[in-house]
């Protein structure tokens, strides 16, 4: 029998506790998607991934919009795009 030092110990915890976590269910999730299942769905939906880099406090505002938004922040930036692209 071994004795494990404090380090051993606490590392021992982190394992066991990070066991628990994986563990138990997730809470809200009725149904679980994995991400290839998902991009399939995207892909039926006609959605393409876009990726843009912007300023920080622009990135807030469409942030703060996107909460109260019914699509969230997808649907509030295609919202914007189509406005601003019809003009």
């Amino acid at each position: 029998m071994s004795t494990l030092n404090s380090f051993g110990l606490q590392k021992a915890m982190q394992k066991k506790i990070k066991g628990q976590i994986e563990a138990a269910p997730m809470r809200g999730k009725s149904e679980t998607v994995d991400k290839r299942e998902q991009r399939k769905r995207d892909q039926e939906q006609g959605l393409i991934p876009f990726a843009c880099k912007l300023p920080s406090a622009l990135v807030e505002q469409v942030r703060e919009q996107a909460a109260a938004h019914e699509g969230g922040i997808n649907g509030l930036v295609a919202e914007l795009l189509a406005k601003a692209l019809t003009k």
